[in-house]
């Protein structure tokens, strides 16, 4: 199986703040799972904790390799910009991540890395993984806060991924 690809300073395990979130779905592939992700557009029909997405240059809303967009998440204005994106092939899982940065009411900075992965299993099923750490302040107290809102919130952000993928391939 494959595993995230982390850029130097975001290893799981170094950060002040790590969640991982992976479902297998049956009946479901790669190339399905990856459309929802890649359109922003989509994301507010199933992830209540993203809004207010635009892109800088005026493109959008699908994703593409140095994209950079805004959006708004766990209340922080996210600055990001795409540095993987891997669509889809036959035998090679899809992958796409982003650096996103904030500030917080305070000042205090947020730096994240968040990468998705999208990989065809046998059988007729994907395996749908994301990954996220983060550093600064406001990560640390995301860490410390139970139940953990970033993986609540992108377990509902994966799940709801997958049912969309699931009801636009019928």
């Amino acid at each position: 199986m494959s595993d995230i690809i982390w850029p130097q300073g975001y290893l799981p395990g170094t950060t002040d703040n790590y969640v991982s979130n992976e479902i297998t779905v049956a009946g479901l592939d790669a190339a399905g799972a990856w459309a929802q992700l890649n359109d922003t557009g989509a994301w507010a029909s199933y992830y209540s904790n993203a809004s207010g997405i635009v892109f800088h240059d005026g493109s959008g809303p699908l994703l593409n390799p140095g994209a950079r967009f805004r959006f708004v998440t766990f209340g922080f204005v996210i600055e990001a910009e795409v540095n993987e994106y891997v669509p889809p092939a036959d035998g090679k899982p899809a992958r796409v991540a982003w650096h996103g940065w904030g500030v917080d009411g305070n000042g205090a900075r947020l730096d994240v890395h968040h990468a998705w992965l999208f990989e065809d299993l046998p059988g007729g099923r994907v395996r749908i993984l994301t990954q996220e750490t983060q550093i600064g302040e406001p990560a640390r107290e995301l860490a410390a806060t139970k139940p953990n809102p970033m993986l609540n919130a992108h377990q509902e952000w994966i799940e709801g991924l997958a049912g969309a993928a699931l009801r636009a391939r019928r």
